[in-house]
């Protein structure tokens, strides 16, 4: 072998195991060939008329801080999200009715704007320990949500309803500043939760089904459980 076939063969070598180390350090999102791999959504909806109040209220923002793509989607507090394999999600949905059939409704108060320097804006949930508590109830199915040490479920312990995210610095600086002094009141009763889908890769969200709180007793919740 020629000095200049080895130096090339030492090259294209330092480039594979380049290549190779790049892709082990990838989220591993997809574990096993051939089976659909979802984003999953749990989110509190607040009725229409609240909804409409707030959408209008990120448009305004979009527009005025020219944001592209961080204030998209129907307004929502989210509760967990994660990846997962669909075959799972019967046995998620059934989980998760559980929970439901005995959580409470109960009344979500928005008052005012919050931020998460430097990137995102809020509409601010005052009554947080009800949504707080519902999170601690929903993660009796972390486990069915867990993927992979990858992929585990986010759980958001800090209820808010997203204005703009992903901003940029300027952004952020001038429209907190802004949106710091400004009010905002709304309230709604959370009867129910909705749980959405998308699959890897996609933008928009589906909806699985709506969960009702019906406050059943444990009794009748175990029943459904293990029915």
């Amino acid at each position: 072998m020629t000095l200049m076939s080895r130096q090339v063969c030492s090259v294209l070598c330092r480039q594979l195991i380049k290549s190779l180390k790049e892709r082990t350090m990838q989220p591993n999102i997809v574990t096993i060939p051939g089976y659909k791999t979802n984003e999953y959504l749990l989110v509190l909806n607040p009725h229409e008329e609240l909804r409409n109040r707030i959408s209008q209220v990120k448009k305004e923002f979009s527009e005025k801080y020219n944001v592209s793509g961080g204030t998209g989607g129907r307004p929502h507090i989210a509760l967990v999200r994660f990846t997962q394999l669909e075959m799972l999600e019967e046995r998620i949905v059934n989980r998760l009715k559980t929970v439901a059939m005995g959580y409470h409704p109960f009344k979500v108060e928005l008052k005012d704007f919050g931020s998460f320097p430097s990137h995102t804006i809020y509409i601010s949930v005052t009554s947080k320990e009800p949504v707080r508590n519902l999170v601690k109830e929903i993660k009796i199915a972390q486990r069915l949500m867990k993927m992979n040490d990858d992929n585990k479920p986010h759980f958001i312990d800090e209820p808010y309803i997203a204005v703009a995210r992903k901003l940029l610095p300027w952004q952020y600086e001038k429209g907190w500043l802004e949106y710091s002094g400004k009010h905002f009141t709304g309230r709604f009763i959370a009867d129910s939760m909705l749980m959405l889908k998308r699959r890897v890769g996609d933008k928009a969200y589906q909806i699985v089904r709506s969960f009702e709180f019906m406050n059943l007793p444990v009794s009748t919740r175990q029943g459904d459980l293990f029915g």
